[in-house]
C-alpha cells in the first residue's frame, strides 16, 4: 500500500511539473505524414479545429526556439488542411506552433474552412490580430512566419501597413507571388473592362488581386519588397502551375534573403505548387530556415505532383 501512494503521490508531482510548464513539448513525438492532404482527414472530423500540436494559447517558446512559428495557408485553404505535414514537424522540432484560418466564405461548415476568399489588406488585418493575440499569450517579442502562396503575401502586408513592423524575426515563403501571377490575371482584367466581372469577385475578392499590375502587388514593390530586420527564405518548384512564372517568388534581395528551387541538385522530384507545402525535402529546407544555426541536409527523393509525398 505504502508503495503503490509513493507511486500515486509521484504521478501527480509528474502531471503538475507537465502542466506547470505550458506545453513546452509533446511527451511522444507527433506522427508526420508527407502530403498536402494529410490535413483534410482532421478538418472533416473536427470541423473548423486546430491540428494536434498546434493554438496551444499555454505553450512557452524554449531558449533554442524563442519565437513562436504560424503558419498560413494559401487560397482556399485553412489551418488545418494546408498544414497536416507542417504542425507535427514543428512541434516535433520543439517550437509553439500556431495557425490560423483567414479571409473565410461566411457561412455554415464546410463554406467556413475555405479560407483566403476575402480582400487581402482584410486578411493582413485578421493575421496582424492573430499575430498580435500569439506574442502576447507566449511572451514572445517576435514570431516566425511560414507561408504558403497568398499565405506568403499575407504577413507582408501587415508588416507593410506599419502594424506589423519589428514584429516578424524569419519569413519563410513556399511558393511566393513577389510579383503576382499572370495565368488568371489577364483574364480577369479584360472580363472587368467588358463589364463582366465587378471590380472585387464576389466569391475570391483576393483571386483578382494576384495580378501582377494590381494595387496590392504593387504596393509590396513600393519602398522595396523586403525590409531589412527581417530574415527571408522563399522556396519555389519548377513546376508551379498557379505561381506563373515560378520566379515571381524568387525576387533577389540582399544579406538577408535566400531563395532556393527545390528541383535544384534533386530534378526528380516532382513537386508543384500544392506538394510543395507536402514535400520532405522542401520541409528539410524550412527546418534550416528557422534554424539556421543547425542545418537539415536536404533529402532527394521522387516527390509526386499534389501531394509532395514520395512515390
Amino acid at each position: 500500500m505504502r508503495s503503490l501512494r509513493r507511486a500515486l503521490i509521484a504521478l501527480f508531482l509528474v502531471v503538475a511539473v507537465t502542466t506547470a510548464v505550458g506545453g513546452t513539448a509533446e511527451a511522444t513525438p507527433l506522427p508526420v505524414t508527407y502530403d498536402f492532404f494529410s490535413g483534410v482527414g482532421p478538418e472533416l472530423a473536427h470541423h473548423g479545429g486546430s491540428l494536434p500540436g498546434s493554438n496551444d494559447f499555454s505553450c512557452r517558446p524554449t531558449a533554442a526556439h524563442p519565437d513562436p512559428v504560424i503558419l498560413v495557408h494559401g487560397t482556399g485553404g485553412s489551418q488545418q488542411t494546408n498544414w497536416g505535414t507542417y504542425v507535427p514537424l514543428l512541434k516535433n522540432a520543439g517550437y509553439c506552433v500556431f495557425a490560423l484560418t483567414y479571409g473565410a466564405l461566411p457561412g455554415p461548415w464546410p463554406v467556413s474552412a475555405i479560407g483566403g476568399m476575402g480582400p487581402m489588406r482584410e486578411s493582413a488585418r485578421q493575421f496582424g490580430s492573430f499575430a498580435d493575440r500569439v506574442l502576447a499569450a507566449t511572451g514572445a517579442a517576435r514570431v516566425d512566419v511560414v507561408g504558403h502562396s497568398q499565405g506568403t503575401l499575407i504577413p507582408a502586408l501587415w508588416v507593410k501597413s506599419g502594424a506589423g513592423a519589428r514584429k516578424i524575426g524569419r519569413y519563410v515563403s513556399l511558393a511566393a507571388l513577389w510579383e503576382g501571377t499572370s495565368p488568371a490575371g489577364p483574364t480577369i482584367d479584360i472580363a472587368r473592362r467588358q463589364g463582366l466581372l465587378p471590380a472585387e469577385l464576389p466569391v475570391c475578392a483576393a483571386c483578382g488581386e494576384f495580378d501582377p499590375t494590381s494595387s496590392i502587388i504593387r504596393g509590396l514593390q513600393a519602398g522595396g519588397l523586403y525590409e531589412p530586420d527581417i530574415t527571408y527564405t522563399n522556396i519555389a518548384t519548377i513546376h508551379d502551375e498557379a505561381v506563373v512564372p515560378y520566379t515571381s517568388g524568387l525576387v533577389p534581395g540582399g544579406a538577408n534573403v535566400t531563395n532556393i528551387v527545390v528541383q535544384d541538385g534533386c530534378p526528380q522530384d516532382l513537386t508543384e505548387h500544392a506538394g510543395l507545402a507536402g514535400s520532405r525535402r522542401a520541409a528539410t529546407f524550412v527546418l534550416t530556415a528557422l534554424d539556421p544555426a543547425h542545418p537539415r541536409t536536404p533529402v532527394c527523393e521522387r516527390a509526386a505532383p499534389f501531394t509532395g509525398s514520395r512515390f
